[in-house]
Order: C-alpha cells, then structure tokens, then sequence
C-alpha cells in the first residue's frame, strides 16, 4: 500500500507541470504492451469509472512506472479508500468549511491548469527546423573559445588598481584573491573554470578575450557587480553538444517560451480589477 500511496501522490493530477504535460500529450510514455484494464467500482451508490484508473495508470507510464495488473489493483483500491472518506467528509459537512473551499477552488484551478498545458502543447508544436535554427544560435553564441580563467572583485576601482600593481610587484594572483568579494570563488584563488565568453556578463567578456594566455587585466573591469581584474589560465577550443543531444530539452525550452507568451498575452486581455 505505500508504493500505491507514492504513486497517487505523485500523479493526483494537481502538478504534472510542462513536462509530464508534454510526454503525456506527444504520447511518450514507454513502448509496452498495457496490462489488463481493472474494472471500476461503486461506492455507496457513486460510481469509479475504470477511465478514472486509465488516466492515474497513464499518467504514472509517463513517468516510467509499468503498467500491470498489481498497480492497476492498487490504483483501484484506493480510489475506492479516497472516495469512502470523501463521502464521510461531505455528510460530517467539511466542504462547507471556508478553508476546505479554498483548496477546492485551488485543486479544480491546478487540474485546469494541467490540462490547458497539455492542450497547448499538443496543439503548438515545435517543428524540428525551428529547434535546430535555437541551437544554431545558441552555438554561435558560445563562440570557438573557451577561457579558464581567475578574477579578483572589489568594490572601488582604486582597489582594483593595488591589485594591479601588487601582480606587477610579482604577487600571486591566487594570494591577492582572498580579497575578493566574490565568495563564490575567493576560497578557490578567485578559480571561475572554464566558460565561454557568452557566460558572462558582457563587459567581463569582452575584456577576456583580449587577453592572451597567462596573461591579466591591467585596467580594471566594471560589471554591475563591482570591479574586475581578469586573469586567463588557459585557452581550448569550444565543446558544444551535438544536436541530438540537446534537442528534447530546447524544444522544451521553446514550448515554454511559448507558453509563456500565450499567458502574457491572455493576461493581457483580462479584466482585472
């Protein structure tokens, strides 16, 4: 019974979110033959269509959880369970509560929400040519290049400035860094790995790939974040992942893009008050 809990947790249909939603309306559930359908039930006079075990069964697919007469069983018994108490909350009166309708009310909006999901997907699809000319862009936008490289941020360009002068002093660039205030990489010698100039913001950028291998900024870079000095470790050719690696997760970042227009637009349109 704790596995059929999980599952129901997991597929109550109130947060399938876009992928679910996606794999679910493209029909990408695992390839397999479906086990046999359980019939439903009724309940005190209240029927449990077996369609109702079809879609948590499907959803549950999606996700790569097998379709077999166990969990169609298990799906069966505790729809029977949840419909037994909800029959007992309704007569004790507990819909009435203020708090119970608000959660009503935020249950039918979620599936609804699912469900429009799932519809816009299936009907705005994203054709192969419009995904491949994203990752052509995305590529061009990485460069040929990746840099390894250091930085020391500070928060006045002065500061920036004694650090210049104490690495032509022939300090080390790792020591001066514990003055960074970029936590993030201090404790590393200001160590950032490797990036492609597009990784960054574009002041950083542009001054990084003027630098030639082992060499450091000798004017200080203003970001929003305060000021730079830049030092490149190293220099390699760029890696960029084929795209047949990437395609599923751009075309998923599209449909998102997407979606996310169509509901700026319909907010757009409302009446609100």
């Amino acid at each position: 019974m704790t596995r059929i809990r999980l599952c129901l947790a997991a597929t109550a249909l109130l947060g399938l979110g876009l992928p679910l939603a996606t794999a679910l309306a493209q029909g990408q559930a695992p390839a397999q033959a479906p086990a046999a359908a359980a019939k439903g039930a009724t309940v005190n006079g209240v029927a449990i269509p077996a369609s109702r075990i079809d879609t948590i069964v499907k959803a549950q697919a999606a996700r790569g959880v097998p379709d077999t007469p166990q969990l169609r069983d298990e799906v069966r018994e505790q729809l029977i369970v949840r419909e037994i108490i909800a029959q007992e909350a309704t007569r004790k009166g507990l819909p009435k509560n203020p708090d119970v309708q608000v959660q009503l009310d935020l249950a039918r909006q979620q599936v609804l929400w699912n469900a429009y999901v799932g519809d816009f997907v299936k009907t705005h699809p994203i054709a192969d040519a419009q995904a491949r000319a994203e990752y052509d862009k995305l590529k061009a936008s990485r460069g040929d290049k990746e840099y390894k490289t250091r930085h020391i941020l500070v928060e006045k360009e002065d500061e920036a400035k004694a650090v210049i002068a104490d690495l032509k002093k022939g300090r080390k660039f790792e020591e001066l860094a514990k003055q960074s205030k970029d936590s993030g990489s201090r404790d590393r010698g200001g160590d950032l790995d490797w990036n492609s100039p597009a990784g960054y913001v574009k002041p950083f950028g542009d001054a990084m790939v003027k630098l030639d291998k082992g060499k450091y900024t000798e004017t200080p870079v203003q970001t929003q974040f305060g000021w730079h000095v830049i030092l490149v470790e190293d220099i390699r050719p760029a890696k960029f992942p084929s795209y047949d690696e990437v395609k599923q997760q751009i075309t998923e970042g599209l449909q998102k893009q997407q979606f996310e227009r169509s509901v700026g637009e319909l907010r757009a349109k409302a009446k609100v008050e």
